[in-house]
């Protein structure tokens, strides 16, 4: 296996960041296991995917046993058993309104066919993002996201009709969550009468926990305030619950902390425990006003990746996974809140169930990420895997897989507060 990789590994295009020197050999449950005998506590989970623990035995099975049965038949020529019971699932834990499914392979083509959905559907062009977000890397998603330019630049001209409004990241304005609120609805209502009128706006997006820009939670009188002016102006509402969704923040999906439902949502990552699935989901009227023909992929809906996905929501149900993302959050924030009494580097601790953010600041401002990336690497060293995020690297993501028991998050805070004592002078 080693020379395998020393010989191979110098061809893999560097495009590819390579954040840890491991090596995997295998994966079970919270663990990873390294080819040199190494063990680490996994609290990636693939960028928020393995939600139900690597090599879940039920997600296994299921892929063993479609695999065996057929490994692909495309959606326009057959229909076959796994999306229709991956349908069935789903319409269990989506809310009631949506009863429209179609499946892709990754986030960044759900993205895609979210907002070619919403421009089939009102005929309208433009859609309004939001400061610090991620909704991919192709063409159309690079104009949507705006976490990092090292995401867009020198690919323009990108495509156009993409408008940005301020996230309310309360922590880094200065602001209580009533005051954030009122500063950013005002400057979408701005927006509108300044750059992207209603009536050539088709729908406004945004990640109901913000991921890639930082692991920031809105105030719940925003979301809720966006939903009134979308329905004011007749501009759909798109959720990106691409990182969000499937137990990760102790909810089935983010939007049901704040009782906001969106017109049009997209998922990926943890519906199928690892296999590449992604979905655009809506009401069924709306799905309806997309023309037939006009949207399609090769691969959307696999057999197998569906089959998967089918044996993780039931997992999940089955465990409480939802549950259990919920408690164990509320334990890892309060080890890390114990931990920002000692450290006034973290300026800030927040999140939603098991989508925690730990942000380093130095008077109030982003710290550099030589700390983050310098803390990151001692948990590596000490057996725990970790990741940043931030338009300046200079948050901690935590985003342990949902099965994590209180004993690991504890281990986990222990090697963070060791990884903290020796990088935080």
């Amino acid at each position: 296996m080693t020379n395998l990789y020393n010989e191979n590994f110098p061809h893999m295009s560097p495009v590819w960041t390579r954040i840890f020197p491991i090596q995997a050999e295998r994966a079970e449950g919270c663990i990873i296991y390294a080819g040199d005998g190494r063990q680490y506590l996994d609290f990636t989970c693939g960028i928020g995917v393995t939600n139900t623990g690597h090599c879940h035995p039920k997600v296994v099975a299921a892929i063993r046993e479609q695999a065996g049965m057929f490994i692909h038949a495309q959606a326009n020529i057959v229909v076959h058993k796994p999306m229709m019971e991956l349908i069935a699932e789903l319409r269990t834990i989506v809310h009631p309104s949506i009863d429209g499914f179609f499946f892709s392979n990754s986030g960044a083509e759900a993205l895609e066919g979210a907002v070619k959905l919403a421009r089939a559907a009102t005929g309208k062009p433009n859609v309004i993002v939001f400061s610090g977000s991620f909704h991919g890397r192709t063409a159309g998603t690079m104009a949507l996201t705006t976490s990092k330019t090292i995401y867009r630049s020198g690919y323009g001209p990108l495509p156009a009709g993409v408008f940005v409004a301020p996230y309310p990241y309360a922590y880094k304005l200065g602001m209580n969550e009533e005051k954030t609120t009122e500063f950013c609805l005002a400057a979408l209502e701005e927006l509108l009468l300044s750059q992207t009128s209603p009536a050539e706006t088709a729908a406004i997006l945004i990640e109901p926990a913000l991921g890639e820009g930082g692991y920031v939670v809105p105030p719940a009188a925003f979301l809720k305030g966006l939903r009134e002016i979308a329905d004011k102006n007749g501009i759909l509402l798109i959720f990106d619950e691409v990182q969000s969704g499937f137990g990760r923040t102790g909810k089935w999906f983010a939007q049901e902390h704040f009782s906001v439902a969106p017109d049009i949502m997209t998922v990926a990552k943890g519906i199928a425990s690892g296999m590449p699935l992604s979905g655009v989901f809506s009401r069924l009227d709306l799905m309806k006003k997309w023309q037939t023909g006009s949207h399609g992929g090769t691969y959307g809906g696999n057999a197998v990746a569906c089959a998967a996905g089918v044996a993780t929501v039931r997992a999940m149900r089955e465990e409480d996974m939802p549950g259990n993302a919920a408690r164990r959050g509320v334990q890892l924030m309060t080890g890390l809140r114990k931990l920002q009494e000692q450290y006034p580097v973290i300026g800030d601790v927040r999140g939603l169930g098991l989508m925690v953010g730990v942000e380093f600041t130095v008077d109030r401002r982003p710290a550099d990420k030589s700390i983050t990336k310098a803390v990151i690497h001692a948990c590596e060293e000490r057996g725990l895997l970790l990741l940043s995020c931030g338009t300046y690297d200079n948050v901690v993501r935590w985003i342990p897989p949902l099965i994590v028991s209180k004993k690991q998050v504890n281990e986990a805070l222990g090697i963070f507060a060791e990884a903290l004592k020796e990088t935080i002078k």
